[in-house]
């Protein structure tokens, strides 16, 4: 018996070169199931990069965590998109975060993995 879909959302944290020596990239990713959820995770990644950020960039991740935040979670309530950003140096740094549908993996079976995971097997290091 397949679950129904499960409302949740999408949390991605982007970074990119601001002098556009290279593109944005996707450096982490995150499957919430509650807007609390979801805005903890930027929150606990703002607070622990804080001491490594500019003054500027510091301010910004703090203003968030004291104002924008409870702005960030009323728009994740009403099913709205977030983005939140500081810009160290040279660097952006952005976090969104999207409601979604997480739909079930259809081939699975009560935690068992599916059959093709066992054609897969370890490299041997030398």
């Amino acid at each position: 018996m397949l679950k129904p879909p499960q409302r949740g959302y999408w949390c991605e944290c982007w970074t990119e070169d601001l002098t556009e020596q290279w593109g944005p990239a996707l450096t982490a990713s995150f499957d919430a199931y509650s807007a609390p959820q979801a805005d903890r995770w930027v929150a606990v990644a703002l607070r622990t990069i804080s001491p490594a950020l500019d003054t500027d960039a510091s301010d910004e991740a703090w203003e968030w965590l004291y104002e924008g935040r409870i702005e960030t979670r009323r728009a994740l309530l009403r099913a709205e998109p977030c983005t939140v950003s500081v810009t160290h140096a040279k660097t952006r740094i952005t976090w969104t975060i999207r409601p979604v549908l997480f739909l079930p993996l259809a081939h699975r079976q009560a935690g068992e993995l599916p059959a093709c995971t066992h054609d897969f097997k370890p490299r041997e290091t030398d």
